[in-house]
Parts: C-alpha cells; sequence; structure tokens
C-alpha cells in the first residue's frame, strides 16, 4: 500500500466551482488589503527608525579619562578690560591654580573696554570650582564691572544627537548685563555624567547638569570684597546612558505575519457573517412570496 502524501496537505483546495464572489466579498476584501497596507507600512516605518531608550545606574562611565573632565568656557565681560580678566581653578584634591592661561583665548570688546573669555581645561572628578574674576591681574581694579553673558559652559564631549534633549549647555544664553556691576554671582551646578551609545556599540561621553544662581555684594570686615563670577560643581553619582537600538527583523516579520493573518481572519468571519445574513434576509423573501 502506497501511502498518499497529499493527505497532510493542511491547506485543502476548494474548487472554484464550488465557490461564490460576491459583491460584500470583494468591498470586505478591498478594505482589508488597504488595512493591511497600512498596518505594513506603519510597522515598516517603526523598524527602519532608531529608538533611544533611556537609564540611570551608579557607576562612573568613563573610566579610562583618569579622573578629569574636559570644560569648554565662553563669556563675555563687556565692561572689564581683557589685562584684569582670569580664570582660577580649585578643588578638593589640593589643586589650587590662579589666572590659567592653557588654551584660553580673550578677545576685546567695545573698543577694548570689555573682553570675550574662551578657555578649554580641566577639572578633577571632584567637588570644586573656577571663577573668572582679577585675581590673576598686576593690578586690582577699584570697581570691577562683572556684569556678563555666558555663551557656552559645556562638560566632556560634544554631544549633539536630535532626539535627545539634554542640559549639556544649561547656562548657554544666560545674559546678566543689568545685574548689579559690583555684584558676585555664584552658580550652583551638579554634573550629570551622560553615555549615548549608538547602533554600533561606540559610546561618547558627556556631561549634562543642573544650575542654580544666586547674586550678592560681598563684604568683609576690611570692606567690600572684589566681585567674582563663580562656578562651584559637584558631580552627581546617578549615569544617564542613552542607547540606539532597532527593532530585530524577526520581531518585525512576526509582527506582518500577525498582521496578514489577523486581518484575513477577521475579514473573513465579517464576510461570512454578512453572506449569512444576507442567505437568511433573501430565504425569507422567497417564503414570502410562496
Amino acid at each position: 500500500m502506497v501511502f498518499d502524501v497529499r493527505r497532510l496537505d493542511i491547506y485543502r483546495k476548494v474548487p472554484k466551482d464550488l465557490t461564490q464572489p460576491t459583491y460584500t466579498g470583494a468591498i470586505v476584501s478591498i478594505l482589508c488589503c488597504v488595512f493591511m497596507l497600512f498596518l505594513f507600512l506603519s510597522e515598516l516605518t517603526g523598524f527602519i527608525a532608531t529608538e533611544i531608550v533611556n537609564e540611570l545606574y551608579v557607576d562612573d562611565p568613563d573610566k579610562s579619562s583618569g579622573g578629569k573632565i574636559d570644560v569648554s568656557l565662553n563669556i563675555s565681560l563687556p565692561n572689564l578690560h581683557c589685562d584684569l580678566v582670569g580664570l582660577d581653578i580649585q578643588d578638593e584634591m589640593g589643586r589650587h591654580e590662579v589666572g590659567h592661561i592653557e588654551n584660553s583665548m580673550k578677545v576685546p570688546l567695545n573698543n577694548g573696554d570689555g573682553c570675550r573669555f574662551e578657555g578649554e581645561f580641566t577639572i578633577n572628578k571632584v567637588p570644586g570650582n573656577f571663577h573668572v574674576s582679577t585675581h590673576s591681574a598686576t593690578a586690582q581694579p577699584q570697581s570691577p564691572d562683572m556684569t556678563h553673558i555666558i555663551h557656552k559652559l559645556a562638560f566632556g564631549e560634544k554631544l549633539q544627537v536630535p532626539n535627545v534633549q539634554g542640559a549639556f549647555n544649561a547656562l548657554g544664553g544666560v545674559d546678566r548685563l543689568s545685574s548689579n556691576p559690583l555684584a558676585s554671582h555664584d552658580y550652583i551646578l551638579k554634573i550629570v555624567p551622560t553615555v549615548y551609545e549608538d547602533l554600533s556599540g561606540k559610546q561618547r561621553f558627556s556631561y549634562q547638569y543642573t544650575v542654580a544662581n544666586k547674586e550678592y555684594v560681598a563684604y568683609s570686615h576690611t570692606g567690600r570684597i572684589i566681585p567674582t563670577i563663580w562656578y562651584r560643581y559637584d558631580l552627581s553619582p546617578i549615569t544617564v546612558k542613552y542607547t540606539e537600538r532597532r527593532q530585530p527583523l524577526y520581531r518585525f516579520i512576526t509582527t506582518i505575519c500577525a498582521i496578514i493573518g489577523g486581518t484575513f481572519t477577521v475579514a473573513g468571519i465579517i464576510d461570512s457573517c454578512i453572506f449569512t445574513a444576507s442567505e437568511a434576509w433573501r430565504k425569507v423573501q422567497i417564503g414570502k412570496m410562496s
């Protein structure tokens, strides 16, 4: 006895002479195809697009930095001569540097009456501060005007990703030109390590920060203290990580199969209900005529 393999066919074919096309079936079929096309294009768009997932964890992500953070500062003091402007850096590891000049530039403003300071330097990953002052000047002015505009203050690698909205330059655009010329300014910064990992697995390290500020005129027992623009910073133990992800191919294929199978099944049920109802109604009408 020869076994007929065709008996294993679960997709039995119905002869065409036993099927009956209907107008409602055609309409349901067209709507079904349009609906499946819409869902397919939606899923295809989601598959091609890159999703950015963020997570929080406690760690120092950039261990290869040697405990250092790159800082980029760009600030304009329109009423203070460049000879008086200087950058001082100090922290809890004992660093105390007055008049930092490496990788810095001073650009005269307002016919030499003002100055724009641009500098790139490193700080240790410990609490500390850096400040713009006249401390490094040969002769201290009587009434230095510390009104200013901060164009940029950023930490770490430059990170510009369209789908990541972060506070990487939170002080950029801050205008203190209308403040008291003799006032000191305190900017309290909480620096948050940030990691961005693209689809290839390459990581980029940057830092966001939150800021609070106060303005005050400082006095001591000897009189008024020379105003200063302070940036006091501390590091957050929490790291923010952004990861680029794309939907796996197997999930995309599974979703498409589910869309096609589900739509055909529901459309078949709808068409069957409509056909059964119409046949029942036709039999009722024939019975009335009889």
